[in-house]
């Protein structure tokens, strides 16, 4: 087909799912930290990701929750993702009514599962001085739960659900009985 322009491929980066937390299907973590360089020798600096995220917010769209890299595997929807000092955080929910959602579930909380990654396409970058890749801007794509994340320090630890619930139902309580004193 004349005129016709591939797609440039999809870059994969294992990264940052350090203090991820699982709460009743619901997982936050670090989908990339800033300054730190991976075990492929890039590293993402602060603003990489800030063009992406807008233009998702103004044409309404999201990053997918994928399992693995597989775009035929979506496991559940990220309800937040943004930058702040420390790098991409992201919130979201694995969807447990998915069969690749559940064997999500069930490894993260056997500890089979540590990590996030990030589905990207790289639009600036620059040598640095180690000699790898400073990612300077990027176009996100995807985050994905999976086996093994490209910082060694990325982890998944697992919250109960009920201890949650509890501390939320002590909070609203306080609240309630803070509003009928004053």
């Amino acid at each position: 087909m004349s005129g016709y322009m591939q797609a440039p491929p999809l870059e994969t980066k294992f990264s940052g799912g350090e203090g991820l937390a699982l709460r009743d299907c619901a997982i936050e973590g670090y989908a990339s930290l800033f300054g730190v360089p991976d075990q492929g020798g890039d590293t993402v600096r602060p603003g990489a990701y800030a063009g992406s995220l807008r233009a998702l917010a103004r044409d309404g769209r999201r990053v997918k929750m994928l399992w693995q890299h597989d775009p035929a595997r979506p496991i559940g929807v990220w309800e937040e993702i943004r930058e702040d000092a420390r790098g991409l955080f992201v919130r979201g929910r694995i969807l447990s009514e998915v069969q690749a959602g559940r064997e999500a579930l069930a490894l993260i909380e056997a500890g089979a599962i540590d990590g996030l990654s990030i589905g990207y396409r790289t639009l600036r970058a620059a040598r640095d001085e180690a000699g790898g890749r400073a990612l300077l801007e990027i176009e996100l794509w995807e985050v994905s739960v999976v086996t093994f994340p490209m910082l060694p320090q990325a982890r998944v630890s697992t919250a109960d659900a009920s201890d949650e619930a509890l501390a939320r139902e002590l909070a609203d309580s306080f609240a309630q009985a803070r509003a009928l004193m004053g």
